[in-house]
């Protein structure tokens, strides 16, 4: 069988190509929209990711703030500059760059972010919309892999999906956007019994556990739908060498930098077998940064008044 590789890098690049079209209407209506980033300390990840949606805001022509906290920065500090981001009419979304600091109390900072700038969709508010199918702010993740599977003609009415993990910020909000384009969903935890079995009834799989290459062949049904959410950093030559051979590409990559991707599906789990899969990376990370912008023309709109859709969203809580 022939494997179908979604490349993300595509879909999100004619996202932001919808976007600024968008975007550019907005602002010759003197509307420009605003995405505020907070990063508390200096974890490099983090650093990274931040850096990539304030250029992604540039490119598109949107504000961005990004502040930035010293490592030592309590919780009371941190609610007031989420405080001030809420009050400040030139921010349209708040993003806070997870994960916090241990003696940070992550619960009362997300609580905090005003519900119409929750670019994340993590606040309950927008959680209990998206749980009762009405319009809401929806975490960007799985809602990238839903605009995957859409504009790729995947289809979903009537499909058998399951979920490999239940996070807040992937697994759960995948359950009800799968749900509300009725597909039937499981989804699976460390608790499930069985787990290959129940995997192997998927048409479309989702793997989202933090876990190198957890997922194998005996998971996968032949001609299933494959989304691989994981991103794990292998530091481990001899672990690299086994998961994707002496002489591979992945290797030479890891001699030069010292570090590869993996994701959590097993690099030799799906070609051949799986109709259609995504690459880590290039598959769903810049889908996610998409995702982003997209919310953020969204919470601009909604905050605003401005009538009409984001750039023809195929997901729901347009």
């Amino acid at each position: 069988m022939e494997t179908r590789w979604l490349d993300g890098k595509k879909v999100a690049a004619r996202i932001k190509s919808e976007l600024s079209q968008e975007i550019r209407a907005l602002t010759s209506g003197d509307m420009v929209p605003g995405l505020a980033t907070v990063l508390v300390g200096d974890n490099p990840a983090s650093r990274f990711y931040v850096a990539s949606k304030t250029r992604a805001c540039r490119e598109l022509g949107m504000r961005s703030e990004a502040v930035e906290l010293p490592a030592e920065t309590t919780t009371e500090e941190l609610l007031a500059v989420v405080h001030r981001l809420n009050e400040s009419d030139r921010i349209d979304a708040i993003l806070v760059q997870m994960p916090l600091p241990a003696h940070i109390d992550t619960e009362r900072t997300l609580m905090a972010v005003r519900p119409d700038k929750d670019v994340d969709g993590f606040h309950p508010v927008n959680t209990g919309r998206l749980c009762s199918g009405n319009p809401g702010l929806v975490p960007c993740t799985p809602q990238g892999i839903m605009e995957l599977l859409f504009r790729e003609g995947i289809p979903l009415r009537g499909a058998e999906a399951v979920v490999v993990g239940r996070s807040n910020i992937v697994g759960k909000p995948m359950f009800f956007l799968l749900l509300q384009e009725h597909a039937t969903v499981t989804v699976c935890h460390s608790r499930t019994r069985d787990l290959p079995r129940v995997c192997r009834r998927a048409d479309i799989l989702v793997a989202a556990v933090g876990r190198p290459a957890l997922v194998t062949r005996d998971y996968i049904k032949q001609g299933a739908v494959v989304v691989d959410v994981g991103v794990n950093l292998l530091r481990d030559r001899d672990e690299v060498v086994r998961l994707f051979g002496d002489g591979s590409r992945k290797l030479a990559a890891f001699d030069k930098r010292g570090s590869v991707l993996v994701g959590d599906v097993h690099p030799q789990a799906s070609p051949g077998w799986a109709a259609a899969v995504t690459p880590v990376p290039g598959g769903v990370g810049p889908l996610t940064i998409a995702l982003l912008m997209k919310n953020t023309v969204r919470a601009c709109r909604q905050r605003r008044g401005k009538a009409g859709t984001v750039s023809q969203s195929v997901v729901g809580g347009s």
